[in-house]
Parts: C-alpha cells; sequence; structure tokens
C-alpha cells in the first residue's frame, strides 16, 4: 500500500509539473505567430494592403493630372479673351440677358453687373485713345465707382438698376449729384454715344469722305450734347480736336486676327443688343422722372 501511495504521488507531482510547461510552449508559439508583424514580415493579406496603396497612388496621380488640365484650360481662355476686341467682350457681356432677336428678358428691371461691364469695356476703348478722352473717362471711372460701392454692400438686394434707384428715391437723395441714379444716368448717355459712333462707322465702313473726328462729333451731337452744359461741351470740344487718325481707331476696335467684314458684323451685333438694353434703363429713368437732368 505504502508503495503505491507514494507511485500515484509521484505521477500527480509529473502531471503538475508538465502543465506549465505546456503553457509555456503555447505562449511561445504565440509571440512566434506575432512576431513577423512585429518585426514587419509580410503575411498572407499582405498582398491586399500593397493593392490598396497602389490604388490610392494611381488615384493621387489621376487627380494631379485633372488639376493640371484645368490649370492649362484657364490660362488658355484667359489668353483668348485677351486677344478678343472691346467689341466682342461687349457681345459677350450682353448675350446671357439677351433672347433670339435681340431683345431683352427683363424690361422694367435692367441688372446691375452687365451695365458696369460694359462700362469698364468703355474704360478700356478711351483708354486706346488716349489722354484727349481724359476727361470722359474720368467721369466714367467715377460713375462706375458709385455703382460699384452701393452693389457690393448687398450684390442680392442691389442685383437690379431699379433697386438702386428706389433705395435712393426712399433716402431722397435720388437727385444729388453723387447719387447712384445720376451715375446710371450719365453712364447710360456714354453707352448712347458709344451706339452712335459706332453706327456712322459701320454707315461710313469702305468710304474716307468724313474723319474719325467727324464722326465723333456727329455722335456727341446727338447723345451728349443736349445734356451737357457749357462747361462740359467746352471740355468736349477740346477733346475733338485732338481725336486720333480713322484708321488707327478702326484697327484698336479690330483687335487681333481680324478684318474690316468680321468688324462690321460685329458692330452690327452689338447694337443690336445694347440698343434694346439702354432703351430699358431709360425707360426706368423716366418712371422715377430722371431722364431730363442735365450737367454744368
Amino acid at each position: 500500500m505504502m508503495v503505491e501511495r507514494e507511485r500515484e504521488r509521484d505521477e500527480g507531482e509529473a502531471m503538475a509539473v508538465s502543465v506549465p510547461r505546456q503553457e509555456e510552449e503555447g505562449e511561445g508559439e504565440a509571440e512566434a505567430a506575432a512576431a513577423p508583424a512585429a518585426t514587419g514580415e509580410k503575411g498572407e493579406g499582405d498582398d491586399g494592403v500593397r493593392d490598396d496603396d497602389d490604388d490610392g497612388e494611381e488615384r493621387r496621380k489621376e487627380e494631379s493630372e485633372e488639376e493640371e488640365d484645368a490649370e492649362e484650360e484657364e490660362k488658355k481662355g484667359k489668353e483668348e479673351l485677351e486677344e478678343w476686341s472691346e467689341l466682342r467682350l461687349a457681345i459677350a457681356e450682353l448675350s446671357p440677358i439677351s433672347r433670339r432677336g435681340g431683345k431683352l428678358k427683363l424690361c422694367s428691371s435692367p441688372p446691375t453687373l452687365p451695365l458696369l461691364g460694359l462700362s469698364h469695356l468703355l474704360l478700356r476703348l478711351l483708354d486706346k485713345i488716349g489722354p484727349t478722352m481724359a476727361v470722359l473717362r474720368l467721369d466714367v471711372q467715377r460713375n462706375i465707382e458709385r455703382l460699384q460701392e452701393l452693389y457690393l454692400q448687398d450684390p442680392s438686394k442691389y442685383s437690379t438698376l431699379t433697386a438702386m434707384v428706389e433705395k435712393e428715391a426712399d433716402d431722397g437723395t435720388v437727385r444729388k449729384g453723387d447719387s447712384c441714379a445720376r451715375a446710371i444716368l450719365w453712364l447710360t448717355r456714354s453707352m448712347d454715344f458709344t451706339v452712335a459712333l459706332l453706327q456712322r462707322l459701320e454707315e461710313e465702313e469702305g468710304s474716307d469722305e468724313q474723319s474719325l473726328a467727324q464722326l465723333v462729333e456727329a455722335a456727341y451731337m446727338v447723345s451728349l450734347k443736349p445734356w451737357h452744359g457749357w462747361i462740359s461741351s467746352a471740355a468736349c470740344k477740346i477733346a475733338l480736336k485732338l481725336i486720333p487718325e480713322r484708321t488707327i481707331f478702326m484697327g484698336w476696335l479690330m483687335g487681333e486676327n481680324q478684318n474690316s467684314s468680321l468688324l462690321k458684323v460685329e458692330i452690327e451685333k452689338l447694337v443690336q443688343l445694347l440698343q434694346p438694353f439702354l432703351d430699358d434703363i431709360h425707360a426706368m429713368l423716366a418712371k422715377f422722372r430722371l431722364d431730363r437732368l442735365k450737367s454744368t
């Protein structure tokens, strides 16, 4: 009996010793399995990660190429616009608010931005003529700044010229010398002068019977002269003596890569678009009894 008990005791001790050894072996295997991940060695799922990285790199490359293409297109578009004549730019300015036949969609509320855009183009044209138009240019510039200042206060509210005039009518400032209403009136009259001059240039195309100074004076007499006082009239009379040659001016109007026949077509198209727009502005001003105001 003693022998059997000693044998059972020895077997129990042997089992107690073997269990921790098996646990140690299991822990060793787990550490061995985790070792590749800790040391950066690739396992079975690493191919999928590598594929994702490759896809991401391709997407970034495609996005970069698309951005470069967009920048190139934008640069090309700017270069093309720089080559456009003032006439073509004016046509592009008016086209979005026109419909078939050249008549405007809006009659009672002429939009603000087209008048500002056209006025900026008029400044460019006056710059090309030179210092002879300095007085008119300064007047146009001041009127543009007045409108822009009010428009930028609330572009949504003052998106139409009518809204600007109504605001000043409510404030009691509509007839003041520095009002936006007067700025609209004189910018519109400057555009009337432009239309009158372009029509005469078109009618006289191919004929040298009249000089540019004569055509400008004729346009001035029907568009601005009736509203000018003696000071403004005297300033314009001096400027007429310094007008450049007609051929030089026509070259400025044509811009690059154009000819006289294309210029005639563009003048006709611009007048067709511009005249209804100006008529709408004059009609709006007449409702506020502002269409008969004169300068000093």
